[in-house]
């Protein structure tokens, strides 16, 4: 199975299951991300949550190898499958952690902000590389980055596409600590752990009042984000992009 959930002590634990691929979204994955989310949100079991990826990596991000051949329709279809992904994470209404080994990049940043909190092994490092393949920043990335670091610093992360180093993110305040890659999951449950013990009504009151603080919200972003998206995705730009991808070179665009 792509994602798997496992429950212990009011603590689910959800795995991005595609190691092979560095847990790289498939179009199942997205489906079964919103679907799960739904479901623990409402299991009165279930007191806080961890997501993490199996193996080596956090999320690589979307399936590069499954973009391209969208028309501004089809595509707009598919990035409302994919936003529910982001959406339901978002609006789980109990705590949840991000356990990030290795990259999360593109999508995959896109969903470890999407959590509470975040925690890093001294692997990870984080990249918004959306630019790489032609495309601006999804995933409600630009929100996500303007509301934890700022307009300024945001644009560094989107425009550069530079990989933002685990100990670099803490500095910067979007993750809560750095810890050795043994120790990851551990942490990370130690955390659910606390948090799940505590007063978990009064936490998610405290998250929607977290939630009102952000204008636009995150729907009206997403809906800005998937129009420019689709028409990304008819560019000469983003067909480069993938080719490039595949055939493992660097990029040359054109900027049409």
């Amino acid at each position: 199975m792509s994602i798997l959930v496992t429950k212990q002590d009011g603590i689910a634990t959800v795995t991005l299951n595609r190691p092979d691929r560095l847990n790289a979204l498939s179009e199942e994955m997205y489906h079964d991300i919103a679907g799960h989310c739904v479901a623990l949100d409402a299991d009165d079991e279930v007191r806080a949550i961890v997501l993490t990826g199996a193996g080596r990596a956090f999320c690589a991000g979307g399936d590069v190898g499954s973009m391209g051949g969208y028309d501004v329709v089809t595509g707009r279809k598919r990035s409302q499958k994919h936003r529910s992904a982001v959406v339901n994470l978002y609006n789980v209404e109990k705590p949840v952690i991000a356990a990030v080994r290795g990259p999360a990049a593109g999508i995959g940043f896109s969903l470890a902000l999407a959590c509470d909190l975040i925690i890093a092994s001294e692997s990870a490092y984080f990249l918004a590389a959306f630019k790489n393949v032609g495309i601006p920043p999804d995933g409600g990335a630009v929100f996500f980055l303007t509301q934890h670091l700022g307009i300024a610093r945001a644009k560094d992360i989107a425009y550069t596409a530079r990989k933002v180093p685990a100990r670099e993110a803490k500095d910067m305040g979007l993750v809560m600590k750095v810890v050795p890659d043994d120790r990851l999951e551990a942490e990370a449950q130690a955390l659910a752990r606390e948090l799940a013990a505590s007063a978990t009504y009064a936490l998610r009151l405290a998250k929607r009042m977290f939630h009102s603080m952000y204008v636009p919200t995150l729907e009206m972003l997403l809906e800005m984000e998937n129009l420019a998206v689709c028409c990304a995705r008819l560019t000469a730009d983003h067909k480069e992009g993938i080719a490039a991808f595949k055939e493992k070179r660097p990029p040359r665009f054109l900027g049409k």
